[in-house]
């Protein structure tokens, strides 16, 4: 899996995370949802990672995922910021996976 941070997602979190620092966690969210086929990804910042995280390098800062929900994603993932929503975007190249993403900071 190829994982990309744009230039305005990078601006938008290196603004957001100021001094703080954590790991990048995609995290499939599926409370809620109904179903585990209907779930939602957020982007979380965590001082500690859940067990069953895999790292992966991307071009700017490391992303871990749950082994068990990268089924859910494409081969290629962007993590975009959209001005005009004002909000973080998870995509590929074939579809948006959450077009509305929260970024949410621990600490």
């Amino acid at each position: 899996m190829d994982i990309i941070w744009t230039k305005h997602a990078l601006e938008k979190i290196n603004a957001e995370l100021a001094d703080r620092r954590g790991h990048f966690h995609l995290k499939y969210e599926t409370e809620g949802c109904g179903c585990v086929m209907s779930g939602v990804w957020n982007l979380f910042v965590q001082k500690e990672l859940p067990d069953g995280m895999k790292k992966w390098e991307t071009n700017a800062y490391p992303v871990y995922i749950n082994q068990n929900h990268e089924v859910f994603l494409d081969e290629k993932i962007i993590i975009d910021y959209a001005e005009e929503a004002g909000t973080f975007q998870l995509k590929s190249p074939n579809q948006y996976l959450n077009p509305m993403m929260s970024c949410r900071i621990e600490g």
